[in-house]
């Protein structure tokens, strides 16, 4: 599985492969032509409870990566993510500011463990 990972606003590249948006909202002024994301995936995004208790705090990381963790136990969302990357190479975009603390770093840790 080639999973990659970057924020939304970065421009996209020929080797992003297929770009799976894993926010629950759109990024705040961005167009979806200049996105360029081909699948939204927001049922994979952490539930509203979560991300307002999380506040992008890196402080509560580990603990935010155990909870978001059990939010995907189950989540059919997470598995059509593994079968896309499966298939071909995959960027999961984020809109999130910062890049080490984020839904996204957890998914694509997950997918980098998972088994092809």
């Amino acid at each position: 599985m080639k999973v990659k990972r970057k924020r939304v606003y970065d421009p996209p590249e020929k080797s992003d492969g297929k770009r799976v948006l894993v926010d629950r909202l759109w990024p705040r002024g961005l167009s979806k032509e200049k996105a360029q994301v081909d699948v939204w995936l927001k049922e994979i995004a952490p539930s509203t409870e979560l991300r307002k208790w999380f506040g992008h705090e890196p402080e509560k990381f580990a603990e935010f990566n155990k909870r978001f963790r059990a939010e995907l136990k189950g989540n059919p969302a997470l598995e059509e993510l593994k079968a896309l990357a499966r298939k071909e190479t995959v960027t999961i975009v984020y809109s999130a500011g910062d890049q080490l603390h984020n839904n996204a770093v957890v998914l694509q840790e997950i997918l980098s463990t998972s088994a092809a």
